[in-house]
C-alpha cells in the first residue's frame, strides 16, 4: 500500500498563515521558519531540496546564521512558495524606483504622445514575435497609483461598495477566507477613502454602514486563516461604524461573528457573553432570523460547558424565533443562517453535551446528519465542518463504515478549502479515530488527518 506522507507533500499554505510562523517571516528569521517547518514534520532533507540549499547551510542556519542576502531570501521564498510580500521581498532593486515614481503620483515621466508611441512599438515587437520576454519581470510589480476617490458621492458609489462586499463574502463561504481575505482588506483600503468625500447624511449613514460591514467580512475571513488579533480588530471598527451608522441588526451580525472566534479559541464563556450582548442589539432591530442565530450559537456555548438546562432552554428559543423569521426581508449579513444551519448548531449542542450526559450522540447524529443533506455548495466550508462533527459521532457511536466515508469526504474538502479553521476542526476527529485504530479504514482516515494537520 502506498502511504503519503506530511514531508513528501508540497508545503501547505495553512503554513505560512499561522502567526508565529508570520512573525518569523516578516523579521526574516530564517532559523525560526526552517524550525518551525521541522515541527509540522518538514525535514531538513525536504527543505534543502527546496530550497537549492546544502544540508549542511540549513544546519548552519538553525545553529544560528543568519541570512541577510536578497538573492538567497527570494530563493527561500520561491523555494518553499512562501508569498513574498510576508517577508518583505514584494519589490527588489529593479522595481524600488518604479514605486517611488507611484508614490509621488506620477506614471510617467513623458508625456501621452511619447507613452503611446513606446506601447505602439512595443506591441508591433510582442506581435511579430521580435520582443524576448523578460519573464521574471512579470512576478514584480507595476507602479501602484491609488484609484482616485470622487470628490462627492452617492447612493451609486455605497450601493457598489455593498455589491463588492456581497461578492467576496460569496467566496468566503465557498472557497474560504485565504481565497479573498487579501481582496477584501485591499477593497476596504479604497472604501475608507470615501470617507474623505462630501455626501448628504443618509448617504454618509449607509457608507458608515457599509464599511461595517466590509470591516464585519475582513474580520472574519482573518479568523478563518488564523489570524486572530486582526479578526479582532476589525470586527471592533465594523461594531463601531455599525452603532455609529444606527444599525442594529449589523451590530448583532458582528457581535455574533466575536462569539464565534471565541468558540473556537475555546474561550466559551467570553463567547457567550458575546452571543448574549448580540441578542439584546437583535431585539433593538426586531430580527428574529439574527436572534435564533444567536440564541443557537448560544445553545452550542452553554453545551460545551455541560449545562444541559440552558443549552436546551436557549435552542427552544431559537426554534421559536427561527419559525417566526421572515428570511426575505432579513439583512443580507444574516440570511445564510437557514434550517441547515439551525440543525447543525443543534447538533453540535447535543455532541458536546454527549460527554456529560447520556443519550445525546445519537440526536446529534441525526441533525448533524440533516444538516448536511440539506446544505448547498454555496456553503462549502459549513457543510465541511458539519461533515467533521458527523463523523465524530458517528465513530462515537460505533457506525464504523459512516464515520469513515464522511470523515473521508471531510478531508478531501479539507484541502480544497484555504481555512486554517477546517484543519483545526479536525482534531476531535481525529482523536475519534485513534480511539478505533483496529480497524483498517479508520487508520486509513487517521493517517490522513495527521498528514493533513502536520502540513
Amino acid at each position: 500500500m502506498n502511504v503519503t506522507h506530511a514531508s513528501d507533500q508540497a508545503i501547505s499554505f495553512t503554513v505560512w498563515e499561522r502567526p508565529q510562523m508570520r512573525q518569523a517571516l516578516a523579521m526574516r528569521d530564517i532559523a525560526t521558519v526552517y524550525l518551525l517547518l521541522q515541527r509540522v514534520g518538514v525535514s531538513q532533507r525536504r527543505i534543502a531540496a527546496l530550497t537549492g540549499q546544502s544540508q549542511s547551510e540549513i544546519s548552519e542556519i538553525l545553529n544560528g546564521r543568519q541570512v541577510m542576502a536578497y538573492d538567497v531570501l527570494v530563493r527561500i521564498a520561491d523555494g518553499l512558495a512562501i508569498p513574498r510580500g510576508y517577508m518583505g521581498l514584494a519589490y527588489d532593486d529593479s522595481s524600488r524606483g518604479v514605486v517611488a515614481v507611484a508614490s509621488a503620483g506620477e506614471e510617467d515621466d513623458a508625456d501621452e504622445d511619447e507613452q503611446v508611441r513606446r506601447l505602439l512599438a512595443h506591441a508591433a515587437q510582442v506581435t511579430i514575435g521580435a520582443a524576448v520576454a523578460r519573464t521574471d519581470d512579470w512576478a514584480l510589480p507595476l507602479a501602484r497609483i491609488d484609484t482616485p476617490v470622487p470628490g462627492r458621492i452617492g447612493e451609486t458609489e455605497v450601493a457598489q461598495v455593498e455589491s463588492v462586499t456581497s461578492a467576496l463574502r460569496t467566496l468566503d463561504y465557498r472557497y474560504g477566507g485565504g481565497v479573498c481575505r487579501d481582496a477584501v482588506v485591499a477593497q476596504l483600503a479604497w472604501s475608507q477613502r470615501l470617507l474623505r468625500a462630501s455626501c448628504s447624511e443618509e448617504v454618509g449613514r449607509r457608507l458608515h454602514r457599509a464599511l461595517a460591514d466590509q470591516h464585519n467580512l475582513a474580520g472574519w475571513t482573518s479568523f478563518d486563516i488564523g489570524l486572530h488579533g486582526h479578526a479582532r480588530r476589525h470586527l471592533s471598527r465594523a461594531l463601531e461604524q455599525a452603532k455609529h451608522a444606527g444599525d442594529p441588526s449589523l451590530a448583532a451580525n458582528i457581535l455574533y461573528r466575536m462569539g464565534r472566534v471565541h468558540l473556537h479559541l475555546w474561550r466559551i464563556e467570553d463567547a457567550l457573553r458575546f452571543f448574549q450582548l448580540g441578542q439584546i442589539c437583535a431585539q433593538d432591530a426586531s430580527c428574529e432570523l439574527t436572534v435564533a442565530m444567536l440564541c443557537a450559537n448560544e445553545a452550542w456555548a452553554y453545551g460545551l460547558l455541560g449545562d444541559r438546562k440552558l443549552a436546551l432552554k436557549s435552542l427552544d428559543r431559537a426554534h421559536d424565533e427561527f419559525n417566526r423569521a421572515d428570511r426575505t426581508t432579513a439583512p443580507c449579513w444574516v440570511q445564510f443562517f437557514g434550517e441547515a444551519d439551525l440543525k447543525a448548531a443543534a447538533g453540535m449542542m447535543h455532541s458536546a453535551l454527549a460527554d456529560r450526559h447520556a443519550g445525546h450522540l445519537a440526536k446529534a447524529a441525526e441533525l448533524l446528519s440533516g444538516s448536511v443533506r440539506e446544505r448547498s455548495e454555496t456553503y462549502a466550508r459549513s457543510k465541511v465542518f458539519e461533515l467533521i462533527a458527523l463523523a465524530t459521532v458517528q465513530l462515537l457511536l460505533g457506525d464504523v463504515e459512516n464515520g469513515v466515508d464522511n470523515g473521508n469526504k471531510a478531508v478531501t474538502l479539507v484541502t480544497q478549502i484555504r481555512s486554517i479553521r477546517t484543519v483545526d476542526r479536525l482534531e476531535p476527529l481525529q482523536h475519534a479515530s485513534q480511539g478505533l485504530s483496529r480497524d483498517s479504514g479508520v487508520r486509513d482516515l487517521c493517517q490522513r488527518i495527521l498528514d493533513v494537520r502536520a502540513l
